[in-house]
């Protein structure tokens, strides 16, 4: 599929306030990710450094799951701008029973096939697509749980909101993650978003929304 080279440069520019700086691996030009809860919990991945892709840090993910608690088990989950997979991937571990991990880097999406493979878990999907495009049309049901964190400057939570929302790609009493610029107020979300939880580290704002209703 042919991709904008101005989306493929934002997607690998991150903030780096938004993302722990993960110690090399073993071989050159790669970013560790350690698993901090569930069944793999302490597990150590490896995937490469495509442009800067760090994990969101552990305190956060900590905090994230911690407000998942209650429904995480057996859930539907989509992790868009996936990159490391540190949150689909920590969802997995936790107990969600499916992940899609959406990321248009094909490096960084061979590197999640082949983590899922060496957890030997069947549970994970890897998508190639740009974000947008992945969005436009839905071809499978909703999902119970996303999570989003895009390059920062970049404006992606103001596009992607609408596409979520007029393509019902969150179930009614699902959970929209979502990671912004402290800087900036969290954009406006549909009207059947509810803000459930909200914490701000350094230049990062994170929040978990409700949806409580599907669209008009």
């Amino acid at each position: 599929m042919a991709r904008r080279q101005s989306a493929s440069r934002s997607h690998q520019t991150r903030s780096p306030a938004g993302r722990e700086a993960a110690p090399a691996g073993k071989g050159s030009g790669t970013g560790e990710l350690r698993i901090i809860g569930g069944d793999w919990r302490s597990r150590k991945l490896h995937f490469p450094d495509a442009g800067g892709v760090r994990p969101t840090p552990a305190r956060t993910r900590e905090t994230l799951f911690n407000w998942l608690a209650f429904h995480l088990a057996g859930s539907d989950c989509l992790d868009l701008f996936a990159g490391s997979g540190a949150l689909g991937l920590e969802a997995l571990s936790r107990g969600a029973g499916q992940t899609t991990l959406v990321d248009h880097t094909p490096a960084l999406a061979r590197a999640l096939r082949d983590n899922l493979r060496l957890l030997k878990s069947d549970n994970g999907e890897v998508v190639c697509s740009d974000v947008e495009s992945y969005l436009a049309q839905r071809n499978r049901p909703s999902f119970d749980i996303v999570f989003m964190d895009p390059p920062f400057r970049q404006g992606w939570l103001e596009k992607l909101f609408p596409l979520l929302e007029k393509q019902a790609w969150i179930k009614p009493g699902g959970w929209v993650y979502v990671e912004h610029e402290s800087e900036l107020p969290t954009p406006s979300v549909p009207v059947s978003w509810q803000l459930h939880r909200q914490k701000s580290a350094g230049q990062v704002t994170y929040s978990l929304f409700r949806v409580v209703s599907g669209p008009e």
